[in-house]
């Protein structure tokens, strides 16, 4: 008998949240269409329904702020409910990173980053699920029940955004932060079929465990469902705060007029092939691309071979430095026993390696002039964001043995960590489904600060090929 198509999981329906996404929600409030208090109320009435079965909200006690006591009258998105993700302050919540090994205080106060997103007029409804760190690109933490993929709930919701993620796609919110040291932001949007970009580095305001870094690769940002929710958010963003060593993105609300040469890469640096599904979205992403009007040719991938190598030494240094440090760099108590077997595996990794590590640490701080070199004569570059399709839950366990998991995640992980390294920034976007209706997403990257073009090219694939939601879903 063939298998039984599976039944999604979402809160959409006939309340004050609709199907709205957060600029139109926005706009009714602003218009006294709707109120702040009736879309606060709806949302908490869809997270009390849906989020337990998710596991995409994390509670850490009775004595956090009620996110009422959180509600702004001011910005752009003023009265929208959204989600924070566990590993930024959020004054009146505690952050607990997705680790057992941490114990949280209550943060007195906000974040930088968090102070840029909640000046937008955000309510915050609490704080979303993620791995351990961030470390794992699966949202299944070894000490707490997966977050779990709304379009097919035996599946990952991605990571490490993934509770973000799996909250906006089921409709609990419209707009969620996430944040991106890997592909936080681009593989839980691929996994959920929603909009990801994470941004040029520098484009907002970094959080101090950030700066601290030997080579910046953590990005700050928001999971959507629509490509104006994400412009949008990077516009008032801006208006809040301007790198004044990028280029101003402004408000960007459409397609380009610009013919654009566009590279196609469908297989990662390290060697492995892309899936059958994967490959043939990208492909037709690509003839997409041309129909519009682009030009878009096959490219090799712009950066040197060595670099898969370097980023995961980079990866086992930070596992390290959080083992053996997190007393110290956490508030709290930190019990480096408690960590889960990814963090342990990666640090052990790294101890042997260590001595390539200054080598790296070079190769990464120049990989941005490789890649502008590798981009030359190109506007932007067209690939997956992941290897393969979402995998079930259980597939990147943290209590896989390590080799088994570290061999899988580089299989799964080869395509969003050079966005990371670089600086550039890289979005994705939900073109296509499996035939069991699970999410398919493509992947654009552009050189440093072109962060404008990615989202003119967003809008346009938007309008040719509305990307699906689950308030789409109807029962067969």
């Amino acid at each position: 008998m063939p298998q039984q198509r599976p039944t999604p999981l979402h809160a959409f329906g006939d309340d004050a949240l609709a199907d709205h996404d957060a600029t139109a929600l926005a706009q009714l409030i602003r218009t006294g269409k709707l109120s702040a208090e009736e879309v606060l109320s709806a949302a908490q009435a869809r997270a009390a329904r849906i989020a337990p079965q998710l596991n995409g909200v994390v509670g850490h006690g009775d004595d956090e702020v009620p996110p009422v006591q959180r509600t702004a009258n001011s910005g752009c998105f003023a009265g929208v409910p959204t989600y924070v993700k566990d590993n930024t302050d959020v004054r009146g919540y505690r952050t607990g990173h997705g680790s057992a090994a941490v114990t949280a205080p209550i943060s007195r106060q906000d974040s930088p980053f968090a102070r840029q997103y909640l000046a937008q007029g955000f309510v915050c409804l609490g704080k979303s699920a993620l791995p351990e760190f961030g470390f794992n690109a699966s949202t299944e933490p070894a000490h707490a029940e997966p977050t779990r993929n709304p379009w097919h709930t035996g599946h990952s919701a991605g990571a490490s955004s993934g509770g973000a993620a799996a909250l906006v796609a089921a409709g609990v919110v419209p707009i969620a932060h996430a944040n991106d040291g890997g592909g936080s932001i681009r593989i839980p949007a691929a996994c959920c079929g929603l909009v990801g970009l994470k941004p040029s580095r520098g484009r907002l305001v970094d959080n101090p465990a950030a700066r601290a870094l030997p080579v910046n690769i953590i990005g700050e940002g928001v999971v959507t469902r629509t490509v104006r929710d994400t412009a949008n958010f990077y516009a008032e963003a801006e208006a809040y705060y301007h790198n004044r060593k990028l280029p101003m993105l402004g408000r960007v609300s459409g397609p380009g007029t610009q013919a654009l040469r566009i590279g196609l890469v469908t297989d990662s640096i390290n060697g492995y092939h892309t899936d059958a599904d994967t490959r043939t979205a990208v492909e037709a992403t690509g003839r997409l691309l041309q129909e519009l009007g682009h030009d878009v040719s096959p490219m090799p991938v712009p950066i040197d071979a060595q670099f898969a190598e370097d980023f995961a030494l980079y990866w086992g240094m930070l596992a390290a430095l959080m083992k053996h440090s997190g007393r110290w760099l956490l508030a709290g108590g930190f019990d480096r026993h408690k960590a889960d077997g990814l963090t342990d595996g990666l640090s052990r990794m790294f101890r042997k390696q260590a001595h390539r590590l200054p080598g790296a640490l070079w190769r990464l701080r120049r990989s941005g002039q490789d890649f502008e070199a590798g981009m030359a004569g190109y506007d932007a570059v067209l690939m997956p964001v992941v290897g393969h399709t979402t995998p079930p839950l259980g597939h990147l366990s943290p209590r896989l043995p390590f080799d088994t998991l570290f061999e899988r995640l580089t299989h799964y992980v080869g395509f969003t960590p050079l966005a990371n390294a670089t600086g550039a920034p890289a979005i994705a976007l939900p073109m296509s489904k499996t035939e069991d209706g699970l999410p398919v997403a493509v992947q654009l990257m552009a050189r440093p600060g072109q962060d404008r073009v990615l989202l003119e090219l967003a809008y346009a694939l938007e309008q040719a090929a509305p990307f699906p939601t689950l308030a789409d879903w109807t029962a067969p």
